[in-house]
């Protein structure tokens, strides 16, 4: 029936925008950062600048 065809587009685009936001919500929390840790060892160096 071609009365039907705007529902059928709707729930093509609600079930794309769905999803697209649980791909980005899985990526963005699967995501992890390295953490650093201070060592003191890391001195800091002195410039001297020659004019």
């Amino acid at each position: 029936m071609p009365q039907m065809a705007p529902l059928n587009w709707l729930s093509l685009m609600i079930m794309f925008i769905l999803v697209m936001m649980l791909f980005n919500i899985v990526n963005y929390y699967s995501f992890t950062y390295q953490i650093k840790q201070k060592s003191d060892s890391i001195k800091k160096q002195e410039i001297n600048w020659k004019w």
